[in-house]
């Protein structure tokens, strides 16, 4: 199937993303460059591969990936906030990421 400059406009608009008409243009045929060469992969044989199941340590050597699957007490509010550089009012406060549209117009 291949990739329109719809179905990128369609992605923008899922992504909160305002992409003009140059760059739909510029955007479906690369994203379709893309998507046909992970669709290779389909054809490789991978039923010898072992899964990975954990990192790899800076020498390439397996990390132990499984640690005890057991209910513990949570760190609790006071201390999750204790070293937060800006708490209020019992949450995190972290710095506005989303502006609004009018505040856009000002970038």
């Amino acid at each position: 199937m291949p990739i329109t400059e719809s179905d990128i406009k369609k992605i923008a608009d899922l992504a909160h993303l305002e992409i003009t008409d140059e760059e739909l243009r510029t955007l479906a045929p690369q994203v379709a460059s893309i998507v046909a060469y992970v669709e290779q992969l389909k054809e490789l044989d991978t039923s010898r591969v072992e899964p990975a199941t954990g990192g790899l340590t800076p020498e390439g050597e397996r990390t132990a990936a499984t640690r005890e699957d057991r209910a513990r007490d949570s760190l609790g509010q006071a201390l999750a906030l204790e070293q937060a550089p800006d708490p209020a009012h019992g949450h995190f406060r972290v710095p506005r990421v989303l502006a609004s549209s009018e505040e856009k117009e000002n970038f």
